[in-house]
């Protein structure tokens, strides 16, 4: 019964242990490309913008009729 218990404690350490540890899922990027890759996703892109004047014409449109 003794081994039992002491097994069972061993156990629970370890699995501690183990939950603890988690390594990254991915590598993390350089500084540089980190930086870079922020800044392109705040800026809209053509097709964004293009979209979004549509969008606003249509508005317009609409409310001119």
């Amino acid at each position: 019964m003794n081994k039992l218990i002491a097994a069972l404690i061993a156990a629970t350490f370890s699995l501690g242990a183990l939950a603890q540890a988690a390594s990254p899922a991915a590598p993390a990027a350089p500084a540089g490309q980190s930086a870079q890759q922020s800044q392109s996703a705040a800026e809209p892109t053509k097709k964004a913008k293009k979209a979004k004047k549509a969008k606003k014409a249509k508005k317009a449109k609409a409310a001119a009729a």
